[in-house]
């Protein structure tokens, strides 16, 4: 279609005033509100500027739109829960398409994340694929951020192209580290001449910072355990070599995180210095 041509059947649907354009800081919106009906139209925009002479500059470029009528509504009830692992996603599916058609046109969900440094959604989602069940756990998080939360319905719209409803209601999250780190595991002792070597496990938290180990020669002892470390160790196997030979010693070992929240203790090993 030629410019001239496009100007002969087009209707001038709205416009923005320089008093806006100005307070703009660099993309101007602007919204056409269909009412669809029946099957799909094929619609052209274009934009063009007029100065305050009422001179009109040429058009822009044309775009061309295929709106679907048949578009699944956006999800509803968006909530969250905060667990040690993930923020849990949870909401309400569509029950019809914007034209109240029913069923609803349905592919899956995709959701977009905000960070508290960002103003709006951005437009990757946070799903590789379309979620295909009413919930999502989002386990790239960190303690400590602030997090919003939208879902948008997709559907199959004109060419068999997944189309996007708009946002559901916004939803935050703001996670708290509040859960100590899991007893650390398979812990073992090795005796050398002069030294007893122990060995555990790393715990699977990602927010580990190190551990701690006490060391006793009465486990039934009512007088506290001897602290080790006096600052936290960041491997997993340590070298107690502050023993006498032919006494038996006893230990075990807690696990910090990032947050300062200590596991309950490991279980108890023991071993003899020869």
């Amino acid at each position: 279609m030629t410019e001239d041509e496009f100007a002969a059947r087009a209707t001038l649907i709205g416009s923005v005033p320089y008093s806006e354009i100005q307070t703009v800081p660099e993309n101007l919106t602007y919204i056409d509100s269909l009412e669809l009906a029946g099957e799909p139209s094929r619609l052209r925009y274009a934009v063009r500027y007029v100065n305050a002479a009422g001179q009109r500059a040429a058009f822009s470029n044309f775009l061309l739109i295929e709106p679907a009528a048949k578009i699944a509504e956006p999800p509803s009830s968006l909530n969250a829960e905060i667990t040690e692992s993930a923020i849990a996603l949870k909401w309400d599916p569509p029950r019809q398409n914007i034209d109240s058609s029913t069923p609803v046109n349905l592919l899956g969900y995709n959701v977009y994340r905000v960070t508290a440094s960002q103003t709006e959604p951005g437009q990757i989602p946070v799903n590789q694929a379309p979620i295909t069940t009413a919930e999502y756990r989002d386990r790239n998080f960190k303690f400590g951020e602030k997090y919003t939360y939208v879902v948008r319905s997709v559907s199959l719209g004109t060419l068999a192209r997944p189309v996007e409803s708009l946002n559901s209601n916004s939803v935050e999250a703001a996670p708290v580290d509040i859960f100590p780190p899991t007893s650390p595991t398979g812990l073992s002792v090795a005796a050398g001449p002069g030294r007893l070597a122990l060995f555990f496990a790393a715990n699977p938290e990602p927010d580990i910072a190190g551990y701690l180990i006490y060391r006793s020669t009465d486990p039934n002892a009512r007088k506290p355990w001897t602290l080790l470390t006096q600052s936290l160790l960041t491997r997993t196997t340590f070298t107690d070599e502050n023993v006498d030979p032919g006494k038996t010693y006893y230990y075990y070992v807690l696990a910090v995180d990032t947050a300062d929240l200590k596991s309950q203790p490991s279980e108890v090993v023991s071993e003899t210095v020869p």
